[in-house]
């Protein structure tokens, strides 16, 4: 039988594409999705975001996203979504994969918009795109 495509964030498959650089390889998940075709998506590089960034937040009660030094980046990640989004459809994906936390690909909680590592119930720019696109998030 043919396994349905998943959308996965790319950092949480080891890929160097998290804000610092690194991976966030979760291989608990790895195993779970065995013998899928996985589509590796970061929404903050198809934004046109580099490899390192600076951290970043969604401003709380906003939706703007500011990185660590107070700038203005909610247009890279609306693009990063937009792209992503296109890419999964094209595909035939209905399910993602996301890395919570993210201002991105949050999909239970954010962090809080002040810097200081407090999280709080929210979702990422791309998580709320595919929701709102009937895109199913797998937690």
């Amino acid at each position: 039988p043919i396994k349905e495509k998943m959308a996965v964030s790319s950092c949480l498959l080891g890929m160097m594409t998290a804000y610092d650089g690194k991976g966030r390889l979760d291989i608990d998940l790895i195993e779970k999705l065995k013998g899928r075709p996985l589509i590796p998506i970061c929404p903050e590089v198809l934004g046109g975001l580099p490899i390192p960034r600076l951290p970043s937040e969604i401003q709380r009660g906003t939706a703007k996203v500011f990185n660590k030094n107070g700038f203005d980046v909610t247009e890279a990640f609306k693009q990063g979504a937009e792209a992503a989004l296109a890419i999964i459809k094209r595909e035939g994906v209905t399910i993602a994969c996301l890395k919570d936390g993210s201002p991105s690909c949050g999909f239970t909680k954010i962090y809080d918009g002040t810097f200081s590592s407090r999280k709080i119930k929210g979702m990422g720019i791309t998580c709320r795109l595919f929701v709102v696109n009937n895109i199913s998030i797998c937690e």
